[in-house]
């Protein structure tokens, strides 16, 4: 069924990006424009630390300190790292890479099993309001989007360790040069290995990580394709992972494989499009004692999508923004095959949008359209998107847009909230409901050449919103329950670079009023667990050539939550300083420092907090 359904798929997607292709009088296709891709940008980074302090570098490694995404651990941010945005959950915030969002059907825990080198990727750019209705794909309050980055000849390799019995280890190497001696085309290839082990921050907490990738490229004036394949597998344990507050002694192993194709084109004057197709295959075997290993739960998801998005432009005033992915499953578990095992959904979106001029480097900007969702196991939803900007620039380099959105935004279940036994450590319901989000939203955006500001206030109604709770007068740990909250929030990021300093401020605001109908529930541990204030900051200084100095700062008080053990606020930190010997080209001597006042703040309810963890490093770049 997965690979019929992915083949009606292929054909439907080619069909659409035909009928977008601009042709001449006789009906021949033209040939690609000069225009650029303004979507293509590489998004600015928004933590001064990349590279994490505990084990190899991923994609989500700097998102730990981003004032856009909250990121909540289990072990570090690279085994076990729950995203959510603005105060929603793990569940219903995306992941996108090129035109398609990576799902994995089981649960949203493993949204962030990402097998993919951090280098070939750009930075992340943060999708809400309009953008996550048009381009999000089952996930109804954010997406975190990353683009396909350009290959450039470069290599490097890494070594280090630290305290907790830390080693890391990682190789990276890229090729490029010209496609069959053209000098507008050329191609590349890169590949990399990575591994990372430790006997962890707290007692069995230790971690045993591997990760290899390769990529090709082919890169012409308006477009580029990449063929990626990757393998990730990850061994883990935390007390209390997942089944607090039975004080167990948990243990994962994950191994995620993935294979994607992706190509974007541009032609005319900015009309482009991109399409994404993937194969993606997740293993989890899940111990709840690692003393008593015969307690497992085993489970194999698959999922083949094929996606394709874009702009088209009509004239210089009129252009149609487009989004569609197609997305089959499969699961195969030991727990969760209480009601159907596979499915098919997707999403198209259709959003026109108007310039108007108001002269003086100013337009306004009227973008309305809807989307439609659509699975075989559930019925399908019309969601309106509508958002009205206006922009100002000028060749100095000053920049202003406000805006203001309206839109509907809607999610299909995970197997682990409906598929599994209604009793039992993990409790699913095989009748709950699609959840629905509504969101309105307001905001401004400043930029001049060395500073910018950003704020956004925003009010959103989550209608049947998954959330996994807890009954203290029932056996089951946690139970799957459909809950309506309201929310608002408020959030501010800036930056400013000075001649050897960069700095990165954030505050943001929340607050939620809750119902779940039910009035058994003692505690949340998802939906409940956010943020009321949280602050970050991070500095960047150079004092000279050849020392730099990287400080990632965050506070949050945390929402009351009778589940939490310990305080309700933190102060977390990471430190680190890079050196490069004059005498010795192409050498980076490293050294971190990760939560350095010990705090116990748990992340999630009744989960143990990560402790501190320093490590010492060297690179060699080519």
């Amino acid at each position: 069924m997965l690979t019929k359904n992915f083949f009606l798929a292929y054909i439907t997607v080619n069909v659409i990006v035909s009928g977008f292709a601009q042709t001449d009088q006789n009906g021949n296709q033209e040939q690609p424009g000069t225009g650029t891709l303004s979507e293509f940008k590489v998004i600015e980074q928004k933590t001064a630390n990349l590279r994490p302090v505990t084990t190899y570098e991923s994609p989500i490694s700097n998102l730990d300190f981003d004032p856009r995404v909250d990121m909540q651990g289990r072990n570090m941010a690279e085994a076990q790292g729950d995203l959510s945005i603005r105060g929603g959950t793990f569940e219903n915030t995306g992941i996108r890479v090129g035109s398609a969002s990576l799902l994995d059907p089981q649960t949203g825990h493993y949204s962030t099993e990402l097998p993919i080198a951090p280098e070939m990727l750009t930075e992340p750019e943060i999708f809400t309001g309009a953008a996550n209705a048009l381009h999000g794909f089952n996930s109804n309050v954010g997406t975190v989007s990353y683009k396909w980055s350009e290959i450039t000849q470069r290599g490097s390799a890494t070594i280090g360790g630290g305290d907790h019995n830390l080693n890391f280890q990682r190789v990276h190497n890229a090729w490029t040069g010209p496609y069959q001696g053209s000098t507008e085309w050329t191609w590349g290839a890169e590949t990399e290995i990575s591994r990372s082990e430790s006997d962890g921050t707290i007692p069995y907490g230790d971690h045993n990580f591997d990760r290899t990738t390769g990529r090709i490229q082919l890169l012409g004036p308006e477009s580029q394709t990449d063929f990626f394949a990757g393998y990730q597998s990850k061994f883990f344990g935390w007390p209390e992972m997942y089944a607090a507050p039975y004080g167990s002694n948990e243990t994962e192993y994950i191994k995620t494989r993935l294979i994607l194709l992706n190509h974007q084109q541009s032609y005319g004057n900015r009309s482009h499009w991109e399409a994404t197709a993937y194969h993606r295959r997740n293993s989890d075997h899940y111990i709840y004692n690692r003393f008593s290993p015969n307690n497992n739960f085993i489970h194999e998801t698959k999922v083949a999508s094929l996606a394709l998005s874009g702009l088209h432009e009509i004239d210089e005033n009129k252009a149609v923004n487009y989004a569609g992915q197609f997305t089959g499953d499969e699961i195969r578990s030991t727990k969760l095959e209480n009601s159907f095992t596979d499915r098919s959904y997707y999403k198209v979106s259709i959003v026109p949008e108007y310039i108007h001029s108001l002269g003086n480097q100013e337009e306004l900007i009227f973008k309305f359209g809807a989307s439609l969702d659509d699975t075989n196991r559930d019925n399908s939803k019309v969601s309106p998107v509508a958002e009205i900007s206006w922009k100002k620039t000028d060749k100095q380099g000053h920049f202003e847009h406000a805006y203001v959105s309206c839109t509907q935004s809607t999610r299909v279940l995970g197997y682990g909230a409906i598929g599994g036994s209604p009793s039992g450590l993990f409790a699913s319901d095989p009748d709950l409901l699609r959840e629905i989000s509504k969101n309105i939203e307001l905001g401004y955006t400043l930029k001049e050449a060395d500073w910018h500001m950003k704020g956004a206030l925003f009010y959103r109604w989550d209608n049947d919103l998954v959330d996994w709770t807890y009954d203290s007068n029932n056996t089951n740990a946690r139970s799957a329950k459909n809950v309506d909250i309201e929310t608002v929030g408020i959030e501010i990021i800036a930056s400013r670079t000075w001649n050897k300093l960069q700095t990165i401020a954030s505050y943001s605001y929340l607050h939620k009023d809750e119902d779940y109908k039910d009035a058994t529930i003692d505690g949340s541990f998802y939906a409940l667990n956010f943020p009321e204030h949280r602050a970050t900051l991070g500095f960047i200084w150079n004092p000279n050539d050849l020392l730099e100095i990287r400080i990632d700062n965050e506070w949050r008080e945390q929402q009351a939550n009778p589940l939490r053990e310990g305080p309700s606020n933190t102060l977390n930190s990471h430190l680190a300083a890079s050196y490069y010997p004059a005498h010795l080209n192409d050498i980076e001597v490293f050294v971190a420092f990760d939560k350095p006042w010990d705090e116990e703040f748990q992340d999630i309810p009744g989960t143990p907090g990560r402790g501190d963890q320093f490590s010492l490093g060297a690179t060699y770049s080519w």
